[in-house]
């Protein structure tokens, strides 16, 4: 049992003594610069940016037309209904064998 844990110990031991030079070598980097809060002039130029593209949105006609190349091919009139359906036999077939 002290041998299992003088093994775990040592390789602990050689863990962190190879990583402490790692860590060393590793820039330092902030990930999150410091971004400044905006004045109160800044906050209301961008109002009024925002306000002038939301109504230059409104500007922007709505589509009436239809946008469907193929509208004036197709008939209005084209039939709801199919034709009525012969009824099928057993075989599935609709010709009856004379007997």
């Amino acid at each position: 049992m002290r041998i299992l844990t003088a093994l775990i110990l040592s390789a602990l031991a050689m863990t962190l003594l190879s990583a402490a030079p790692t860590y060393a070598q590793m820039p330092a980097m902030n990930m999150m610069p410091d971004v400044p809060s905006k004045s109160p002039e800044e906050k209301e130029q961008e109002a009024i940016r925002d306000k002038a593209y939301k109504d230059s949105l409104k500007k922007i006609p709505d589509a009436k037309t239809s946008s469907d190349p193929w509208g004036t091919v197709r008939s209005n009139d084209a039939p709801k209904t199919a034709a009525p359906a012969k009824p099928k036999t057993k075989t599935g077939s609709n010709v009856q064998r004379s007997q």
